[in-house]
């Protein structure tokens, strides 16, 4: 994680005190910021939910899977009440060229079942609905209002924030920041690095609508069950990979891409998804599926190296705000880690709340509940994987050569003999311009990375 001191802030210096108060402002009703609401108001603290959208949810989007596990400590039986789309039984990782796909295809009953393991589910619902608990709970939920800036005391710390309604500026002791990548707040408050763009991929996927029985013919499932598949070599060499995953009616499948790669492609990734659709692996899956949504998504696939500061005087920085989305191949998860970095900015807040000191020091609880869980502990250990996930060898050399290999292997060319396994792994990779010392350097940097 980035120790950055970064410059002063930029926000209103000595305001006047707003008329309206509360122990904290959120901002961002995403699944952090509702997380953080939730235990806040939990802890009788006046909290406001502050989203930009005409409701939570309306404005956010991701590609992929929310994993419940965290949800269990937040809302106990969460499965037999949340707007889960499928529940992930089976998951696939592909290795793609233009003509070839090798699938690891892995299934399980035990996913299917209470307490479950991932789920598909809908944005605008999901996060409407734990924005929900958090206002059940007794938190104030603001919607249809942008946060232009912070509010600083003669201090020089946080104490609110200023929005885009008449008078609408929102007094607080804290302010979370839940505000989405490459987070406003936090970098008004000089609490990030610079050189984030290099870190950041831009998400976009298209909702391709099929009848029920049709997807679940296709796809193998049943009932709720449902498909995640990841694939890497589908971006012309631009780092980053595609997904696939069904929901009840529909499919959703898209890119994900470096931002300098994909500029300096010229390539439009709807040209990508065009090509992923055709792919013959790809094609039979989604052929006949009406368009009914498009949209685009910011991520920050930098990791642990990237984050910035976590903690200021009344101030935390949460979720993908604090680039705490997973991007390690295996692992792609954004909506646990958000939701458990908010629950803890909520814990570590009502705990400074209680002692009444907000300073960064009084906040402290934040980054030790963080270290001890599994938040900062994952992506610790696995710092240096999105390096090597996005590295040039694993992009556009290394899915050419497994699937040739592979294609070889299954090659039956009597009345030849067959060659020894490591012959075709050294012819392929020699094919391919794959070195022995880059191929070992690779394997090293795995096993530290995954070992």
């Amino acid at each position: 994680m980035t120790e950055y001191a970064g410059p002063a802030a930029v926000p209103v210096r000595g305001a006047a005190v707003p008329a309206t108060r509360f122990d904290v402002v959120v901002v961002g009703a995403g699944p952090a910021g509702s997380a953080a609401a939730l235990e806040l108001a939990r802890a009788g603290h006046r909290v406001a939910l502050v989203e930009r959208g005409a409701f939570p949810g309306a404005k956010n989007v991701y590609g992929g899977v929310v994993y419940g596990r965290i949800l269990d400590e937040l809302v106990p039986r969460w499965w037999e009440e949340a707007p889960v789309q499928r529940w992930v039984t089976r998951r696939q990782t592909m290795l793609l060229t233009p003509t070839q796909a090798l699938t690891v295809d892995f299934r399980t009953e035990a996913w299917g079942e209470p307490p479950y393991n991932g789920a598909t589910t809908h944005r605008a619902e999901f996060d409407a609905w734990l924005a929900g608990k958090a206002e059940a709970a007794g938190a104030e939920l603001i919607t249809s209002t942008v946060v232009t800036g912070l509010l600083l005391d003669s201090a020089g710390r946080v104490s609110g924030v200023r929005t885009d309604r008449p008078d609408g500026d929102l007094g607080a002791k804290v302010v979370i920041a839940c505000d989405g990548v490459n987070s406003f707040l936090a970098k008004q408050a000089g609490m990030y690095p610079p050189g984030q763009l290099e870190h950041t991929t831009l998400g976009v996927k298209e909702t391709l609508a099929l009848p029920r029985e049709t997807l679940e013919e296709r796809f193998g499932v049943r009932g709720r069950h449902g498909v995640d598949i990841e694939m890497v070599g589908c971006t012309r060499g631009i780092p980053g990979g595609g997904f696939l995953y069904t929901n009840l009616d529909s499919v959703s499948i898209g890119v994900v891409l470096g931002l300098e790669g994909l500029g300096e492609s010229k390539i439009r990734p709807e040209q990508l998804i065009a090509e992923l659709k055709a792919h013959p692996a790809i094609a039979p899956l989604v052929r006949g599926g009406e368009l009914t949504e498009y949209a685009a998504h910011l991520i920050p696939e930098g990791g642990y190296r990237t984050m910035p500061r976590l903690t200021g005087d009344g101030m935390l920085v949460s979720g993908d705000a604090a680039a705490m989305c997973l991007a390690a191949g295996i692992w792609l998860e954004g909506v646990n880690f958000a939701i458990g970095s908010g629950m803890y900015a909520g814990r570590a807040a009502a705990e400074a709340l209680s002692t009444g000191d907000t300073t960064a020091a009084g906040l402290a609880g934040y980054e030790r509940r963080l270290r001890d869980s599994f938040v900062l502990a994952d992506h610790r250990k696995l710092a240096g994987a999105p390096e090597l996930l996005l590295g040039e060898r694993m992009q556009t050399k290394y899915p050419a050569m497994v699937c040739d290999l592979v294609e070889n292997l299954f090659q039956v060319n009597n009345p030849a003999p067959k060659p020894g396994l490591r012959k075709l792994a050294r012819r392929s990779a020699r094919q391919h311009g794959v070195r022995l010392r880059d191929l070992a350097k690779d394997a090293i940097a795995g096993f530290r990375a995954y070992g």
